[in-house]
């Protein structure tokens, strides 16, 4: 941990708030537009979509200074890959940490989101592992690690909520599986068997895609930004001295 982060506790709190908050926000607004428009899927998908962009952007922008906002295992397993080469970005025990905080996170985020609106906490059997689905998350994936880190490597991590959030809004319209491109949350959303929900047999395919796309996202990004290992300790956003501070 460099001197200008937070500790890693209270970095491993944001990242268990930030994911469980996500995934509240996915799962309870997928409940609510079931509830409100019975019957129009594409409806229901743009109150879905809609609450997304909204609340991500928000989540950023809250908890971004304090542990990056990574809220997603990938993008934190691409911010280690990165550091090693220079130094920076996460140390591997840091690594473990995010991924435990964040899926742990997620799994909280769907129990809350069913008790908000008095549905029950079952196993979803929505099943999403088809082909078309899973290239669809590897697609997703790698455009979010392309994001991101292209920003942090260009100094414009600034725009990182709204890019994020307006990418992730795009990116449930334009690909087949609505685009988790999150390991965390797809586990997450095992726990609602709503429109939200997947089936735990769609999972390890979902994840696999998962890190292929974040492979080929680090790959363009490397190709596209040389520079950008440099950088992995301002993504999503910067942990700022302030917060290290408070």
């Amino acid at each position: 941990m460099t001197s200008h982060q937070p500790p890693l506790w209270r970095r491993a709190v944001a990242e268990l708030l930030g994911t469980s908050l996500l995934v509240m926000i996915v799962v309870g607004s997928g409940i609510a537009a079931q509830q409100l428009s019975p019957g129009d899927v594409g409806l229901q998908l743009l109150q879905n979509s809609t609450a997304t962009v909204l609340g991500l952007t928000v989540l950023i922008l809250v908890l971004g200074p304090v542990s990056g906002a990574h809220f997603n295992p990938v993008v934190s397993l691409a911010d280690w890959i990165l550091g090693r080469r220079s130094g920076a970005g996460l140390t591997l025990p840091e690594l473990g940490t995010y991924v435990v905080a964040q899926t742990v996170g997620a799994v909280m985020g769907s129990v809350v989101a069913n008790a908000m609106f008095e549905v029950g906490t079952s196993i979803s059997d929505k099943e999403r592992a088809t082909p078309g689905h899973l290239l669809g998350e590897a697609i997703a994936t790698a455009g979010l690690i392309l994001l991101i880190f292209a920003l942090a490597a260009t100094s414009r991590g600034v725009l990182a909520a709204p890019a994020v959030g307006a990418y992730i809004g795009a990116a449930y319209w334009f690909t087949s599986s609505t685009s988790f491109a999150n390991p965390a949350v797809t586990v997450g959303r095992i726990f609602s068997d709503t429109v939200a929900g997947i089936a735990p047999a769609s999972v390890p395919g979902f994840v696999v895609a998962q890190l292929v796309g974040t492979a080929v996202g680090l790959g363009l990004l490397l190709i596209l930004f040389p520079s950008a290992a440099r950088t992995a300790d301002d993504a999503v956003l910067p942990r700022s001295s302030e917060a290290a501070r408070s």
